[in-house]
């Protein structure tokens, strides 16, 4: 059975008396542990394609199923609810709180679910991604590296049925960058969980089980590993 079911989806802006339409009339399925890489010019749609499939936005028309929850219809609120329950999310601007330590951004998602051991699986999180050792520094002490591993420990935090993950190398260097693809995949096939990333790195979209082609705002073709 799919984890994610998306049928029929078209999402349309009205820009003054123009429509411009992102998305027109998508299908996609993905299987519960499957690896996914939705890739297109800038411009195609994708990352609107991704939104939608993660519940931050709503489809003008058609059906997004997500681990049985059918999203349309629901309000901000029961969207929300939803996410917290079953996604992770990774920037590409990594979208850690500045107020706050690595420590406390990762116990963010777990404090919402009223984990009582927060605070040690928030630990755990940040040593397995390399970081037990920072995790009283703020984002801004840490590197570009260093603050996407601990979005990354935050994603994994609520154990995500599915994880989406929004060009999540685009601002590192090629170094740093392939640690964090090894430390994604690693994290994936450790905890079973569901991988959908927007990327332009065709390397990075060549390591998922399903290439997702999109231009345009239609799916041009799924290639298989």
């Amino acid at each position: 059975m799919a984890i994610l079911s998306v049928e029929n989806v078209s999402k349309i802006y009205q820009s003054g008396q123009r429509k411009l339409t992102v998305l027109d009339q998508v299908n996609l399925s993905v299987e519960a542990g499957e690896s996914i890489a939705i890739v297109g010019p800038s411009g195609s749609g994708k990352t609107t394609l991704l939104g939608l499939c993660a519940g931050l936005d709503s489809a003008t028309s058609g059906s997004v199923q997500l681990n049985g929850h059918r999203l349309e219809g629901l309000s901000e609120d029961q969207r929300a609810a939803v996410r917290s329950q079953e996604i992770g999310f990774i920037f590409q601007n990594f979208q850690l709180l500045p107020t706050l330590t690595a420590l406390e951004n990762v116990m963010v998602p777990l404090e919402l679910k009223r984990r009582k051991d927060a605070k040690e699986k928030a630990l755990e999180l940040l040593q397995k991604v390399g970081l037990g050792d920072r995790a009283t520094h703020y984002p801004t002490q840490l590197s570009g590296g260093e603050q996407q591993r601990v979005s990354i420990a935050r994603a994994f935090a609520n154990e995500p049925k599915i994880l989406f993950a929004d060009e999540p190398t685009g601002n590192l260097d090629t170094d740093t960058g392939e640690m964090i693809e090894q430390l994604i995949f690693e994290l994936n096939t450790a905890s079973g969980t569901t991988l959908i990333l927007v990327t332009h790195d065709t390397e990075l979209a060549a390591k998922t089980n399903k290439i997702i082609h999109i231009r345009g705002g239609k799916i041009e073709e799924e290639q298989h590993a």
